[in-house]
């Protein structure tokens, strides 16, 4: 066989193999954009740090749908607050599922911030929709009501009369606003007749009714000497972290439901159904899934899984985060730490706090 032979079938196999290797790429791709918001990789990285600082080109946002594409070109100045929502709603999950065996790890350079782990129809990928939605709801909300952003403001909607002996005044934080601008662009791809879309746009919202349930009234006085002859009262949000502590119990209590398929105008549509008649069914404000979770104790690729070796646990607790079941039946291993603190701290006339610095001895014990 001749050289040119050769050489014109191992062009070949490249080209075949190249082919292949595209068609992988495009179908990972593609199954990735299927799985859940990769615009979520907003609120991580380099895209995140530049946001304030840099033009935001709305084309260059990973994984937005034509309608997301239209919102963020007509309402740019409101993109930074969407990132921080996402941001804040990231940080509340690794804070709430910190002692658990999934602790909410994201991945760098990765479009697919949380790996695999949300591919599955679980109450983790509940609580990440939800913990999301509420928070971009949240952050441009705040963002209205600091004057960071012009085309919103206050509510002047006063919800009711004032009380005894208070008025309105301030400015009350118009959450409608919030949740509409979260429930626009979140939801937007979430727009299929299948059973995913129609959990995600439940838990969506509500991750966003969360912040109508826990609005508060806000109140001060004035008056000469803090004599509070007249008080004056708005409509806040509460700190997030109420949020997050209200959703964690609504992922406790989540429900399953099963998947039902039946026939309308526009074809197949899959519609979820409680699994338990028994059960009292969930409202609009529980949490909802259909698969069940992995267990999180070994590290797997396929469910996202890091596992829970080298983990901090607790040796004390009892419960979920204790080294018991945390380390999942492995045992684990307990190392002595030496950490500086201050200590011995004098408060001194006027005004100032001088301390001094121990060196403390801790134990540490990590699954093994």
């Amino acid at each position: 066989m001749s050289a040119r032979v050769l050489l014109e079938r191992f062009f070949c196999d490249m080209l075949r193999m190249i082919s292949l290797g595209c068609f992988l790429l495009l179908f990972g791709l593609t199954r990735v954009m299927a799985s859940y918001p990769i615009w979520w990789s907003l609120a991580v990285g380099h895209q995140y740090s530049s946001m304030g600082t840099q033009p935001i080109l709305c084309g260059s946002i990973p994984g937005l749908v034509p309608k997301q594409l239209r919102f963020c070109r007509n309402y740019v100045e409101i993109m930074p607050s969407v990132a921080e929502g996402v941001k804040i709603g990231i940080q509340e999950c690794q804070h709430q599922f910190r002692g658990r065996r999934w602790n909410c790890t994201t991945i760098s350079n990765n479009l697919a911030i949380f790996g695999p782990v949300l591919d599955k129809a679980t109450r983790e990928s509940a609580f990440v929709h939800a913990i999301a939605s509420a928070g971009v709801a949240f952050a441009v909300t705040r963002a209205c009501a600091d004057g960071s952003a012009t085309i919103c403001g206050c509510d002047t909607r006063h919800k009711g009369p004032p009380g005894d002996g208070w008025k309105w005044g301030g400015c009350s934080e118009d959450v409608e606003f919030g949740s509409m601008v979260s429930r626009e662009f979140a939801d937007a791809r979430e727009n299929r007749p299948d059973a995913r879309s129609a959990m995600n746009r439940h838990n969506n919202e509500a991750g966003r009714a969360s912040l109508n349930d826990n609005m508060f009234l806000r109140c001060k006085c004035h008056g000469l000497s803090g004599s509070c002859e007249v008080k004056t009262c708005w409509w806040s949000q509460p700190d997030f972290r109420v949020i997050g502590d209200y959703m964690k119990d609504k992922y406790d209590s989540a429900s399953e439901m099963v998947v039902e398929k039946h026939r309308e105008s526009r074809g197949w549509v899959e519609t979820l159904r409680p699994k338990y008649n028994n059960f009292k069914p969930p409202t609009e404000r529980d949490l909802v899934y259909y698969e069940s979770s992995p267990n999180f104790c070994e590290p797997n690729p396929e469910t996202g899984s890091f596992g829970t070796r080298d983990r901090v646990c607790n040796l004390t607790s009892h419960g979920i985060d204790g080294c018991d079941l945390l380390c999942c039946g492995r045992g684990h291993n307990t190392r002595t730490e030496k950490r500086k603190e201050k200590c011995h701290c004098i408060f001194h006339w006027c005004c100032y706090v001088s301390c001094q610095e121990c060196v403390r001895i801790y134990d540490v014990h990590t699954c093994k």
